[in-house]
């Protein structure tokens, strides 16, 4: 599996042509529907980039969209939900990188063969599996919370930038030690779990789940490129489990003329989220975190600049 040991994940995949034509093609559709129906269609183009790009960043893609929503004056929020929603497109862009590796896999556990390899691959999402329980109990049990209180403060959500940004810079200046873990399979269940604990953090507005779990699987002896590898595998079930619990908790709320914008912003979300992953891992093989620390706590004390003079 080429990128299963993280040994060469900074090569772009290459894509074939019918799947680019079918992205493309999505983006025209969506756009065929939203634009006549929302004056504001603009703005989902914006809120879809942003979302691209911060998710795969360890800089909060919530808290990026948050605020952007509020300074766009963006009144297609849906209570949230379509801040939720698009990430639906960045799920399908992890797919769509991993594409490969995913087929494989699936063939070798489908195989009746009984094998390393085969176990490797169990092994993998063993822990991908229990990486996941701890913020999926505590999201569900604290949904309600999280979208009308956290979501709706912007003081939130610029402290846990700043927070997040400190502890990265404390991270990256700590003594190195080497770490213990530098392939997928390696991964046990004891260090699933503690990143899937790191995650829970990643529920709080500005923490950033891509942050959370990479911090956490430094923290647990993972090499900087299978924390950030194990963060991708991990999105995949989170992501999809967020989108579809939202979906459906909100389905009263949305309506008809709803759907093309969330369209919209989910195919703008997948393409650029596509090209972002591919970009974050050729930067983690050459360079530290230290750069999106410092940026985290410029954006954070931004943040609480514009809410002292009441613009946020």
């Amino acid at each position: 599996m080429s990128k299963f040991s993280s040994s060469d994940q900074a090569a772009m995949p290459h894509l074939p042509k019918p799947v680019i034509g079918l992205a493309l093609l999505a983006l025209v559709a969506s756009l065929a529907i939203a634009v006549p129906g929302d004056p504001e269609w603009w703005k989902v183009i914006i809120l879809g980039i942003v979302q691209g790009i911060t998710e795969w960043l360890p800089i909060s893609s919530t808290g990026h969209l948050l605020i952007t929503s509020r300074l766009l004056n963006y009144q297609g929020s849906i209570g949230g939900t379509f801040e939720i929603f698009i990430q639906f497109g960045t799920l399908l862009s992890v797919i769509a990188f991993y594409f490969s590796d995913l087929w494989g896999q699936a063939r070798t556990l489908l195989s009746k063969e009984d094998n390393a390899h085969k176990r490797a691959v169990l092994w993998l999402w063993v822990g991908v599996l229990i990486a996941m329980v701890p913020a999926g109990v505590v999201g569900l049990l604290g949904r309600d919370f999280i979208k009308s209180v956290l979501y709706e403060t912007p003081a939130v959500i610029a402290s846990a930038l700043i927070v997040g940004g400190i502890i990265f810079l404390i991270i990256e200046r700590m003594p190195s030690r080497s770490a213990n873990t530098t392939s997928l399979d390696q991964i046990s269940p004891k260090q699933a779990l503690g990143i899937g604990i790191a995650q829970v953090f990643a529920l709080i507005p500005g923490m950033s789940r891509s942050g959370s779990t990479i911090v956490g699987g430094l923290l647990a002896g993972l090499d900087r490129r299978t924390a950030t590898a194990f963060s991708f595998y991990l999105a995949m079930p989170v992501l999809g489990g967020a989108t579809l619990v939202d979906l459906l908790a909100s389905l009263d709320e949305i309506q008809p003329d709803d759907w093309g914008r969330l369209a919209l912003g989910a195919v703008v979300a997948m393409i650029v989220g596509y090209l972002t992953i591919g970009w974050l891992l050729q930067y983690i093989a050459r360079n530290s975190f230290v750069a999106f620390g410092f940026y985290r706590i410029t954006v954070g004390l931004l943040i609480l600049g514009l809410v002292a003079l009441g613009v946020l």
